[in-house]
């Protein structure tokens, strides 16, 4: 059994985003229910039901946690059912959330070398007790079998895999410093119980070969869905960047998202990771209904999915 929890949705800054007066995070903001709040982007998976690993300590973690029965301490004073922290890159987004959870409680913190630097690098998360949080490398390409808590089999094997991306913001550096690069500073994910085969991939770039061959026929996908189009934030006069220039494929351009998957044979594809400016949040939009006429589904906070 894979059973998976969304436990956040959106994009960076979350929606509504706290400085945005945009349309949509106004109505957001003012509970429409045609545009639900979601936090910054985090999955929890689970081979019982009953021990989970996160992926991706968003800045909401601690929210996430709180609004989420799966993950409530259920023994003693102090428990958890958290085993482990599965992080996929470096950014702000995926790495802030391991400050909530910094009160001597055990668990274990699996990442690439790349990742591993950057937080060895920061004096910060020295908070969280090497001596009681362990941190592990995840090599790429390799197949991990995760643990419980009592160190038993989790039901689930996970293999990172490098994904075309670009350094986190705040280490950007040089005379090209949005390069986009594939050597693991932006990871998928690929999980397995033996029988279903689910991809976590929050953050890509563009679409090749290698990638496409990995996603095709899998079960679940839960793919970047940070913006409808390249020029969204330039042309709603919301930034200067564009997705490319961000490290993120868009959802509906001729190189899009759902023009790269559509000989791919995926079973259930689902758009994680959104930005509060892409219209696909709000359920009454032509883009919300182009979406799901291509066979997407736009994930939102609490929802699950078991296989």
């Amino acid at each position: 059994m894979i059973d998976l929890i969304v436990l956040g949705a959106a994009a960076g800054g979350g929606f509504p985003q706290w400085n945005s007066n945009a349309e949509g995070c106004r109505r957001a903001r003012s509970g429409d229910p045609l545009a639900p709040a979601r936090t910054q982007a985090s999955i929890a998976i689970s081979g019982d039901g009953e021990e989970w690993f996160v992926v991706n300590a968003s800045p909401d973690l601690r929210q996430q946690i709180n609004q989420t029965p799966a993950l409530h301490p259920k023994t003693g004073l102090r428990s958890t059912p958290i085993a482990g922290v599965i992080l996929t890159g470096a950014e702000v987004d995926t790495i802030t959330g391991l400050l909530t959870m910094r009160e001597r409680q055990p668990f274990e913190i699996l990442a690439t070398r790349q990742v591993l630097d950057q937080l060895d690098a920061n004096p910060i998360f020295e908070a969280v007790n090497r001596s009681v949080v362990t941190r592990k490398e995840f090599p790429l390409d390799e197949s991990i079998a995760l643990t419980k808590s009592d160190g038993t089999p989790a039901g689930l094997s996970v293999t990172a895999f490098a994904v075309p991306g670009k350094v986190p913001l705040y280490a950007e550096k040089g005379a090209n410093p949005a390069e986009i690069v594939e050597n693991g500073e932006t990871v998928g994910l690929e999980i397995t119980d033996g029988k279903h085969r689910t991809l976590f991939i929050p953050g890509c770039a563009c679409m090749n070969d290698r990638l496409r061959a990995r996603l095709k026929d899998a079960d679940l996908v839960l793919f970047d869905g940070t913006l409808w189009t390249d020029d969204e934030m330039i042309k709603a006069g919301l930034g200067e960047k564009t997705g490319k220039r961000m490290g993120h494929m868009s959802v509906n351009d001729t190189d899009g998202t759902i023009a790269a998957f559509r000989d791919l044979n995926v079973q259930r594809k689902v758009f994680i990771h959104i930005n509060n400016s892409n219209p696909i949040l709000l359920a009454d939009t032509p883009e919300r209904a182009e979406t799901e006429a291509a066979g997407w589904e736009v994930s939102y906070d609490g929802m699950r999915i078991t296989l």
